[in-house]
């Protein structure tokens, strides 16, 4: 990277320590600890940094007075550096500015007293990581080492040297600008490059490295017709000012990208190959010859079990549900592992799963005979027989399979002790006091490996013509590979069936596991197994637990389901781990196999008394997620009424002491609140389920959560249609209504918010009578029906009136300060938003989210009256608390806003950089109407900018989705592509 260096300054013989510190990437400044010392006038300053830089060697007057002054200094040029010396040494203090042999020198500088050096350490490290493949770390060092840069460098020193090193300077920073880039690329970080890169070509238009990074950035972010652009753009500007052509690394970048050269996708990490233990035991039961998949386990086994030779007995331990292949797996590697123990192999069924376990006892007894100890010579206690058997291990190189342990206890018997040897261990239970174990939780297949295993057993021909169907089975077996062996062997065995036909069998959740048993194999039998030595405690917990629909449930929700305090929760839910009847998901997490689960139901629907205890179950669940998200809201939005109009929660809810514990509990528990939000609507608790769905409108805009929102909000629109629910009806549509308008969806979301009205309107319901016509107003100003709009926010902010909701006023007065802007009535506009903020601030605590949108609508307003600053102000302060909220949506329409404002400001090179930001935020959400509006202002700033073939490339895309969805915008675009046609 070409790094400049300034070694002796840094690194002297001096013990004394030095609170001194230096800056030189910037103004030139000096600290005493955290206390700035003043440094002088401009000459005195360019005379100090002249000393910083001369890395710790003397530097002559008349080298001084030519680097201050050039060819024409001043007749007093050699008082004056004189003077400047002496008011530096006092400044500095004794030793550290000295005087020699008729010059100066600084001299004492440790490590980490100047930021030039600070930052060649960092450029010097960045550079060694990335050598050494770490890329991750070369990128965070870089990182750091360029964020030392405040502003230009040696910023407004005179002087020849001055200039000369802040060139030199520059330069060397735009080299690590564009390594570091280089490192993003390589990361898949194309799409977040493309902001940066777009500003700094605005910089620096003729540097044809940048050049070539933002083509290759925005190719990589599917934006091919830009990338080409750029190159355009570049030759254009190539030849107007310098008279030449690119350089041939951005021509050949060129036809890669026309040709679309595989070569240019985004990088990814190589896979290591998984290594090979070409071993095979002899004592073992026979593989199976279908065996599929899990390459990552018998890499991890194998290289476990070759560590044995030499060292003290490695023990591997197999956890996992029934079913889900640890005999098969332990028996595949352990074939594999035959090289690596010549000396024999030992097996045994431990049955661990059923009422009566292997004894020890019985088991070394059979192990001792089998290396061929004499009857006679077999003790009887198992102590005796456990020291024999180590003993005849002595010397011996040996592998011992231990299939279906019950516990730690029933194999520490059995377990070899010394070098060479090793055993491996299946069990249900994590033995996590099996001391020195190498602990394994096995799971599930993936979809490709259950897939291949299901197409090994039923045939190639099969299944190759009703692929599809064959997913629908092997994700009905929950790719569980018990269950996909049974299903797979029932196919093979009836010629007559289709894959389609078996997968219809397994649809139909109450059947499915009756369906999964072949001759001696069954699902079920394998889970009865487990169920049957349950605790009544454990096994209460096992069926109501299955009963909730989510992927995963936290301890406190279990808590509320089990209706236990959370430690008692927890114990139990741990001890189910221990079972394998149940998985632990992530710290305080825990999950269900889906096929354990419907088992599970089914124990429920069997065993529960009274049955009754199911519904008050899932109950006690929806109170608790309605609870806290309703605590989630109230801390979000201060003052709204929406939740006095709640109903009643018999089950406490979770508190947080600060808004971000809030959002991460709402945003990590999203999939399995929307999931109960379903299950209660379909379980006749429509009402709730509405008002869960009110409270966690959050996650209907962050965009990871939108679609699973809108379908749970249908879910409960439908529930409550079909029984007649008006009040329920017009909340869950109101729901939908905000859920496609922030989506782009602009038709659905006017049907939904016109029917939602009629229904809050008929049951008398005041959320939906004042949220369905806000709705319905932002829709109508979307779509330019200005008058529509306008209708609409005043019936809107007179239902909120009505209702007490100030903060449903105040948003309703910023929607309509956005009609007034939008028909030139700017003022009005600005007065309208600032009393909503008003009335936020009133009610508001810390960074409300209702507030933050006030001030996006009065940031806007003030753009358009050209009071720039105070706009700035409060789109910024509107950008942190939707970055903080997670708003995707609205984070990345402030920063469309404020590209809008630096265009205002005449700063396209910023304006650019702010809406390239915004298509990377809006990735996704937010529908093709507010991406086609990003796109306009983006040709408009790199237009500005001389960028005008990517510019109109923009103006070209968003026209094509103004058309497509017959906005009015679309105008205003053609215009800006063709301005002649116009005039």
């Amino acid at each position: 990277m070409g790094v400049p260096r300034v070694p002796e300054q840094r690194r002297t013989g001096s013990e004394e320590p030095t609170a001194l510190r230096f800056g030189v990437l910037g103004p030139v400044r000096a600290w005493r600890g955290d206390e700035p010392l003043s440094t002088g006038s401009p000459q005195q300053r360019a005379l100090l940094a002249a000393l910083l830089l001369r890395e710790g060697r003397t530097a002559t007057a008349g080298e001084l007075i030519d680097a201050l002054w050039g060819e024409e200094p001043p007749s007093q040029a050699l008082a004056a550096v004189r003077t400047y010396a002496s008011r530096l040494r006092k400044v500095l203090g004794a030793g550290m500015l000295v005087s020699e042999s008729g010059g100066y020198a600084v001299r004492g500088l440790r490590d980490g007293t100047l930021d030039l050096a600070v930052a060649q350490d960092l450029a010097a490290e960045a550079e060694k990581a990335r050598g050494a493949g770490d890329l991750c770390r070369a990128r965070e060092v870089l990182g750091r080492a360029l964020a030392l840069w405040d502003g230009e460098t040696l910023a407004g020193l005179p002087g020849p040297y001055a200039e000369a090193q802040r060139v030199r300077l520059e330069e060397w920073r735009l080299q690590l600008l564009e390594t570091r880039l280089d490192m993003d690329l390589e990361q898949g970080c194309h799409a977040e490059a493309v902001s940066e890169l777009t500003a700094l070509t605005a910089a620096h238009p003729l540097r044809e490295r940048l050049r070539e990074l933002l083509m290759l950035a925005l190719y990589r972010s599917g934006r091919q017709a830009e990338a080409l652009a750029v190159y355009a753009d570049t030759r254009r500007l190539l030849a107007d000012e310098l008279g030449v052509d690119p350089r041939p690394g951005l021509q050949d970048l060129q036809q890669r990208i026309l040709q679309a050269d595989p070569g240019l996708a985004e990088p990814s990490a190589p896979v290591a190959e998984p290594a090979t233990a070409p071993v095979r035991p002899a004592q073992l039961p026979a593989t199976v010859p279908d065996f599929t998949g899990r390459a990552p386990f018998v890499t991890e086994l194998s290289d476990v079990l070759a560590s044995a030779e030499g060292r003290v007995m490695a023990v591997s331990a197999l956890a996992g549900i029934g079913g889900v292949g640890k005999t098969t797996l332990a028996v595949h590697v352990a074939h594999q592992a035959r090289a690596a123990f010549p000396d024999g192999q030992l097996y045994v069924d431990l049955q661990g799963a059923g009422s009566r376990s292997a004894e020890p006892e019985t088991v070394l007894g059979s192990f001792l005979r089998a290396l061929g100890t004499a009857d006679s010579a077999i003790p009887d206690s198992l102590a005796e027989r456990a020291a024999l058997y180590r003993s005849v291990l002595d010397g011996r190189r040996v592998l011992v399979l231990l299939d279906n342990a019950r516990d730690a206890a029933q194999v520490r018997p059995l377990l070899p002790g010394t070098e060479g040897c090793a055993a491996l261990i299946t069990s249900r239970v994590r033995m996590v006091d099996l001391a020195g174990a190498h602990l394994i939780d096995l799971d599930v297949m993936s979809p490709e490996e259950a897939l291949a295993l299901f197409t090994k057993i039923v045939g190639e021909e099969r299944v190759a013509s009703e692929r599809e169907a064959a997913l629908d089975v092997v994700a009905a077996c929950g790719f569980l590979p018990l269950a996909i062996r049974i299903a797979a062997s029932r196919l093979a065995a009836r010629r007559t069936w289709t894959v389609s036909v078996l997968a219809s069998k397994l649809a139909d959740e109450r059947r499915r596991l009756d369906e999964l048993q072949a001759g001696d194999l069954a699902v079920k039998a394998t889970f009865e197994l487990g169920y049957g030595q349950l605790e009544p405690a454990q096994a209460r917990a096992f069926r109501l637990l299955g009963l909730a629909d989510g992927p995963d449930i936290s301890v406190a929700a279990a808590a509320a389901v089990l209706d236990l305090p959370a430690e008692d929760t927890e114990d139990l839910l741990e001890s189910l781990v221990d079972t394998s009847l149940l998985e632990s998901a992530a710290p305080g997490r825990y999950r269900f196999h889906d096929l354990v689960r419907l088992y599970a139901r089914a124990c429920a629907e069997r065993d529960e008394e009274p049955p009754s205890e199911r519904a008050a179950a899932m109950s006690r669940l929806l109170d608790f997620y309605l609870a806290t998200a309703a605590g989630v809201y109230a801390i979000e939005r201060p003052g709204e009424r929406v939740l006095a109009h709640f109903a009643a929660t018999q089950q406490p809810g979770l508190t947080f002491p600060d808004r971000d514990r809030a959002l991460e509990w709402l945003f990590s528990e999203s999939v399995c609140l929307l999931a109960c939000a379903r299950q209660a609507a379909a379980a006749g608790m429509q009402r709730k389920a509405a008002d869960l769905l009110m409270a966690a409108v959050d996650l209907g805009e962050s965009g990871a959560n939108s679609l699973q929102f809108t379908q749970a909000a249908a879910a409960v629109s439908d529930a409550a249609r079909a029984v007649g629910d008006c009040w329920a009806e017009g909340r869950a549509r109101t729901m939908l209504t905000h859920v496609h308008s922030v989506s782009g969806r602009f038709a659905e979301a006017e049907e939904e918010g016109s029917r939602a009205l009629e229904l809050g309107l008929s049951s008398g319901d005041p959320v939906a009578c004042g949220q369905a016509p806000n709705q319905r107003g932002i829709i109508a100003l979307y779509e330019g029906r200005h008058g529509d709009a306008e209708a609409h926010f005043g019936q809107a902010l007179e239902a909120f009136r009505a209702d007490g909701n100030q903060p449903g006023a105040a948003a309703a007065l910023c929607n309509l300060s956005r009609v007034h802007l939008a028909t030139g009535r700017t003022d009005s506009a600005v007065d309208l938003a600032r009393t909503g903020v008003e009335i936020y601030e009133r009610d508001a605590t810390g960074q409300a989210l209702r507030l933050a949108n006030g001030k996006y609508a009065l940031g806007m307003a003030l753009t358009s009256a050209g009071r720039t600053a105070e706009a700035r102000s409060a789109l910024l302060d509107a950008l942190e608390v939707f970055r903080n909220s997670r708003q995707l949506l609205w984070h990345g329409m402030t920063l469309f806003r404020l590209a809008e404002l630096h265009l205002t400001d005449q700063q396209p090179a910023a304006a650019a950089s702010q809406a390239e930001q915004a298509l990377v935020t809006l990735r996704g959400i937010g529908g093709d109407w507010r991406r086609a509006n990003v796109l306009t202002v983006l040709g408009r700033a790199l237009s500005a900018i001389g960028h005008t073939d990517r510019a109109h490339v923009c103006w070209q895309e968003a026209l094509a989705v103004f058309e497509t969805l017959g906005s009015p915008e679309a105008a205003e675009v053609r215009s800006l592509l063709d301005p002649a046609a116009v005039a």
